[in-house]
């Protein structure tokens, strides 16, 4: 029997399962690394592969809630977010293990298991895992389709500082492929055996800025059970790309820009400092010149990022590269549904061409994705792509008819977050109950 090309974790104190879990899943799956202690984890995610982590819920003899496990869960999704990880548990604690899916998880198994329900799991959550980079692979790709003349020059300024150390601040609209190009800095730069690390820093939590970042120590707080890197030691010898710089707030700013000069980082619950070695690429979406002249973001955390800007055009900017990114996503959606290449007539084209693309390559991607789902007669169509409403023209936007103007708009951000209503309509600036009413009084269905 052909082993599966994957790479599987085991953690447990118990040696007898380490052994039963290696004996039983070795014959179906190429590599399998076996964990007694959880400190361990940050070390063995850092230097392999990791497609699924198969982990017990608790550690210590006596404790039976299952807390250990949630703490370990979240440590390996902040290092490895797109690993995917199975949970073993007792009757105990299941409870707790049926919250930890809320977390990340994405199943569990009671103690003692069943083989074959086991191996089942474990394929299912490969697949999970190989669509998850697949996905990262399509977004990271698409960068390089098309080759407008605005994209030239970020080419022409990327392939001179990649192989630098030059910190590298990226601007730009959201939807562009900010996280895309920060990828492709850091495999042509002379780290790119070394960790990627991506922090958003629009989703990270206030609360919670220091100890991801910077780390803690074992009782520097309630939850702080063990020792543990932050983003910038997990970074080391690698890159850290923090994205949506301009959200962090102001006074956490001098902690960053004190870490960024020195690279040295301090735990939480600690006194003395950590070296780190990284390369520092961020992004954002914001005026930062504007945000310094309004007291908002540092002056001298600005010039410190600021050692060379990268400006990514939006895609109303690169018309000419609209069709090769459609046909693009149409050939790689149409191959991950195993479905024929659909055809799309030239007026169609035409149209998309001209259409003020709002959200961006992620707009076209989430387009593309749909219509090849609902294509017919391997033809695609203005509906199979979202525009039930309204002619995808810029011509739209010099008609009197206001009304049109705001279902136009209302349904370009829908798509946009994924039928997301509490998105939408934070983003439009209206309250929910706002929208929906708009959505009745269009008949737009979500």
């Amino acid at each position: 029997m052909k082993k599966t090309q994957a790479t599987i974790l085991i953690i447990d104190d118990q040696e007898e399962i380490l052994i039963a879990g290696k004996l039983l899943l070795k014959r179906l799956f190429e590599t399998i690394i076996t964990c007694s202690n959880p400190k361990n984890i940050p070390e063995i995610l850092l230097e392999n592969d990791i497609d699924v982590v198969l982990m017990d819920m608790n550690f210590r003899t006596g404790y039976e809630d299952g807390k250990e496990g949630v703490f370990w869960l979240k440590e390996i999704l902040l290092l490895k977010p797109k690993t995917k990880v199975i949970l073993m548990t007792s009757y105990g604690s299941v409870e707790t293990a049926v919250e930890s899916l809320k977390l990340g998880a994405i199943d569990y198994l009671l103690k003692p298991w069943d083989n074959q329900k086991l191996i089942d799991l474990i394929k299912d959550a490969i697949k999970q895992h190989r669509k998850a980079k697949q996905i990262v692979e399509v977004k990271e790709k698409s960068l390089f389709v098309g080759r407008s003349s605005s994209m030239e020059k970020v080419y022409k300024i990327t392939d001179k500082v990649a192989k630098t150390d030059a910190n590298v601040l990226i601007l730009g609209e959201n939807g562009t492929g900010k996280s895309a190009l920060a990828k492709s800095i850091h495999e042509n730069s002379n780290r790119k055996t070394e960790q990627f690390i991506h922090v958003d820093l629009g989703a990270l939590n206030e609360n919670l800025f220091e100890s991801e970042l910077f780390g803690y120590t074992k009782g520097a707080f309630t939850d702080a059970k063990q020792d543990t890197i932050g983003r910038f030691e997990a970074a080391n010898g690698g890159t850290i790309f923090l994205d949506e710089i301009g959200n962090i707030p102001l006074h956490l700013q001098a902690k960053l820009l004190q870490v960024i000069q020195n690279k040295e980082i301090i735990r939480l619950g600690e006194s003395k400092s950590h070296k780190v070695d990284f390369r520092l690429i961020t992004a954002t979406n914001t005026n930062l010149e504007k945000a310094v002249e309004q007291g908002l973001f540092r002056e001298d955390l600005y010039y410190r990022i600021n050692a060379i800007s990268v400006r990514m055009p939006n895609l109303n900017e690169r018309k000419q590269d609209i069709i090769p990114l459609l046909h693009y996503f149409i050939e790689v959606y149409a191959n991950k549904y195993e479905m024929d290449i659909p055809n799309i007539n030239e007026e169609i084209l035409n149209q998309l061409q001209h259409y003020e693309w709002n959200g961006n390559i992620r707009e076209l991607q989430n387009r593309v994705e749909r219509a090849i789902i609902l294509a017919e007669n391997d033809e695609i169509t203005l509906e199979n792509l979202g525009f039930d409403y309204f002619l995808p023209s810029t011509q739209s936007k010099n008609t009197n008819n206001l009304n049109e103007i705001e279902k136009q708009k209302i349904v370009e951000r829908l798509l946009f977050f994924d039928g997301n209503i509490t998105k939408t309509a934070e983003d439009l600036g209206i309250s929910r109950a706002s929208l929906y009413r708009k959505l009745e009084k269009y008949n737009i269905s979500n």
